[in-house]
């Protein structure tokens, strides 16, 4: 069953009888997903802001944003105007179909994952997964890559509370370890 389908006919069920909402537009839902990466030493490397515009294109589906400094850090060796992250914004069904491509494949295919701990959802009920390697998604081939990098996954929601973002990513199939 596609996540979309399974969010509404299970997942909406599910959270309002868990937490007995008096409105429908109460429920939680996933808003949004963001994918970034950070570029960090090599910002003025072409070759290697390529090669991660073109991960993060084969792994959402869509062009990558390049974002440059706000303002300059002469400690971090930054100036304004220098890339310094590429990120992909999802919504809609290109989102439903990363995120049920996220938990049904490439989570376990990362090497010794035990499940995602609790405490990467924050008190707005949002969660965001830092990931060593973009090798664990199917699009990627690792005999491809030139330097591998890793990237952050932020999944945004309407929640309010810590318990009920845990409550919905729970019934979307995200695997929580027992702690």
């Amino acid at each position: 069953m596609r996540l979309k389908e399974k969010y509404n006919k299970e997942i909406v069920p599910a959270l309002q009888s868990q937490f007995k909402y008096a409105n429908k537009f109460d429920i939680p839902k996933l808003t949004k997903v963001v994918i970034n990466v950070g570029v960090g030493r090599f910002s003025k490397d072409k070759a290697y802001l390529d090669n991660v515009k073109e991960t993060l294109l084969k792994i959402s589906g869509q062009q990558p944003m390049m974002n440059p400094a706000r303002k300059s850090i002469s400690a971090f060796k930054v100036r304004e105007g220098m890339i310094v992250g590429v990120s992909v914004t999802l919504r809609g069904q290109r989102m439903y179909d990363f995120v049920e491509k996220l938990v049904s494949i490439s989570l376990p295919r990362i090497r010794d994952f035990r499940g995602i701990s609790a405490k990467l959802v924050d008190n707005h009920g949002n969660m965001s997964i830092g990931l060593k390697e973009s090798s664990c998604f199917p699009e990627i081939r690792a005999d491809e890559i030139e330097k591998s990098h890793g990237l952050e996954i932020c999944l945004t929601t309407t929640a309010k509370q810590r318990e009920e973002g845990v409550a919905l990513f729970k019934l979307m199939g995200f695997p929580f370890r027992a702690e």
